[in-house]
Parts: structure tokens; C-alpha cells; sequence
């Protein structure tokens, strides 16, 4: 798709306005309103509620090191694998690193780079220590998330000084931003930047799992309320979504799939600003007034195979505008095909 620089929603009123439209259509048939009681009820089960007020990072640590198993497979598959053989978590890692191990990439988190552990080959990049490392011992479903898991312990350990909870309130307080976005913005960034460093973990299930996080802790952290609310996760049903109704178009920068969904005129910022005007307290009184996240998560509802299944690539022929003519936004739709012919 050849970039186009376009006007922003905000200087032009009728594309805004159709934005607008399709957008709260969407939050209307596709939005959850349970959506804080949802993400309540799931921090509380998990205990993490009481682990930020408490401080204590490592039932935050198992959470989240699941929340990275799901990466790369079905939720069923990787639920099922967890449920027969365990996961890692803090307390094992804690154990098994404090023994010393041999291993010189197990020193520091500086030191973890090209650990390579194969779970099929039982190979890595110290062969001669191997047997003694702590790595393969969780019986995960693949090296790459044994990787992930003393990758993260070591960030935490070495970064954070073993304290996450704190580590994010001081992120966060360091921010600064010269409109709310941009300190919206700064504040995702200043999360999500150094954890991408973390082997194996996509800037999608970072932002997904901290976002359920951070606003699941809003009784005891307003200001991670503030930042995960406004935590966007733009995968392809999303930007595809914003590329087939034409808002993408209209009221942003065309662009492919890709780190340009989050930058300057991309999927983010048109989702951002269409927040900024649709009051989210329409649809359930103890939302927020501006909600970004509920907005992003009924754009990926009404197009999810587990949603309402309608906007999508098994539904659709990327290669014609969309013929599904019982579609709620049919009429209003730009239709545009995902792939020029």
C-alpha cells in the first residue's frame, strides 16, 4: 500500500464524523460493558490486587509469565499444556539462580544474550553447562518460552532491583508529556520500551497483559489506571478493520501492518482521538469518560472469530471490498479490499 499523507480527522469534518459513526456502531454491538468487572475478576483471581497493594512482585511475575505463554498458539492448546505439566514462576527461578549456576549467561541480566536453549535438540549455547542449567527445567512448551521466563527473572531481578511494582510506579512518575496523549504515549513507552528487551515477548502481549493489569489495579494505582486505559494492542483484525472502512484513509497515514500502526497518523492515534469523542460512560456510567482500551477491544470483538466473527479474512476476500451485506455497518462502510489487485 503506497503512503499517503492525509488530513487528520481533527481538520476535516466529515471524514471525522463517519469515523465517529463506524467507530461507536462498533463500541455499541461489539463492546463489552462487563469490561472492568471482566478484568476485575481476573486480577482478584490471580491475587493481584493484593500483591500491588502489598507490594509483593512475584504472583505478578507468575501472571504475567503466563500471559507470555500464549503467544504463537491457540488459547486452548497452551491452556491445556499448563494445566498437564506446570509453568515457570518466580519461586522455582528464585531457587534455582541463587544456587549459582554455572552458566556465565545466567551472571546478570546483561550477560543473557544467545542463550539459544532448543528443547527438541537439548542444545544451547553452553553446551558445557547444560546439564546443571536451570533454563530447561520448567517443563515449558518450547525453549523459547524457557528463554522468556529467565530473561524476565533476570530483568526483574537486576533492572528492577526484584521490585516490579516499583520499578512501574517509578517509570511512570518519570513521564512527561505537553498534552495528554503525548504523556499517554510517553507513559506505554516508558513500560514497554525496556521490557521488549525481555527475550521472546512481542510489544502486543506486553501491552495486552499490563494493560489488564494496570487497570485491574486502579483502587490502589490511579495513575496505572490512567496508562493502562489508554493501552492500545493493534493487531492485524484491528488495523484491517480501520483499513477496510476507509478510516485509515481518511483520517490517518495508509500503511501496512507493522510498527506504523503505532506512529505518527497510524491505527493508535486514530483510535486515540476517536476516543477522545465517543464518551464511554454511554455505555456502562462507571467506565471513564475516555477510554481508549474499551474502544480498541470492541473494534477487535466485532471482528474476532471468538467475537461477533464478522470483519476478518475467513469472512472476507481481501482481495474485494466486503460483500457481507448483513454486516451492521454495511451501509456506512467504505469497504475497501486489504490487498490491491
Amino acid at each position: 500500500m503506497a503512503a499517503k499523507v492525509t488530513a487528520p480527522c481533527t481538520d476535516n469534518i466529515e471524514p471525522r464524523a463517519q469515523a465517529d459513526a463506524l467507530i461507536r456502531a462498533v463500541c455499541t454491538f461489539a463492546g463489552s460493558l462487563s469490561l472492568l468487572d471482566e478484568i476485575d475478576d481476573e486480577i482478584r483471581h490471580a491475587g493481584l490486587d493484593q500483591a500491588v497493594a502489598s507490594g509483593d512482585t512475584r504472583p505478578i511475575f507468575d501472571w504475567l509469565l503466563t500471559a507470555f505463554s500464549f503467544q504463537g498458539i491457540s488459547d486452548r492448546v497452551a491452556r491445556s499444556y499448563m494445566e498437564k505439566h506446570g509453568s515457570a514462576s518466580w519461586a522455582k527461578l528464585e531457587a534455582s539462580l541463587q544456587a549459582c549456576p554455572s552458566c556465565p549467561k545466567l551472571q546478570s541480566y546483561w550477560d543473557y544474550e544467545g542463550c539459544r536453549y532448543d528443547k527438541g535438540s537439548f542444545t544451547c549455547a553452553e553446551p558445557d553447562h547444560i546439564e546443571a542449567c536451570p533454563v530447561p527445567r520448567p517443563r515449558l512448551r518450547n525453549g523459547r518460552l524457557s528463554q522468556t521466563a529467565a530473561s524476565f527473572f533476570l530483568f526483574i531481578r537486576d533492572i528492577a532491583g526484584g521490585d516490579l511494582i516499583g520499578w512501574i510506579d517509578s517509570q511512570l512518575e518519570a513521564t512527561t508529556g505537553s498534552s495528554d496523549a503525548d504523556l499517554e504515549a510517553a507513559r506505554q513507552e516508558a513500560l514497554i520500551g525496556p521490557l521488549r528487551e525481555v527475550f521472546g515477548v512481542a510489544d502486543k502481549v506486553l501491552t495486552n497483559a499490563l494493560s489488564w493489569l494496570m487497570i485491574g489495579a486502579r483502587n490502589h494505582r490511579p495513575i496505572w489506571f490512567e496508562t493502562g486505559k489508554a493501552m492500545l494492542v493493534i493487531d492485524t483484525l484491528v488495523h484491517n478493520f480501520l483499513h477496510r472502512t476507509g478510516i485509515l484513509e481518511n483520517c490517518g497515514i495508509p500503511h501496512r501492518y507493522g510498527p506504523a500502526c503505532y506512529a505518527k497518523g497510524g491505527c493508535a492515534e486514530i483510535i486515540r482521538r476517536a476516543a477522545e469523542r465517543i464518551d464511554a460512560r454511554s455505555f456502562n456510567p462507571i467506565f471513564p469518560k475516555v477510554f481508549p482500551r474499551f474502544v480498541q477491544h470492541a473494534i477487535w470483538r466485532y471482528c474476532a472469530a471468538d467475537g461477533l466473527d464478522l470483519c476478518n479474512g475467513n469472512r472476507i476476500d481481501d482481495r474485494e471490498a466486503c460483500q457481507i451485506s448483513y454486516c451492521y455497518l454495511f451501509r456506512i462502510c467504505g469497504r475497501k479490499p486489504i490487498k490491491s489487485t
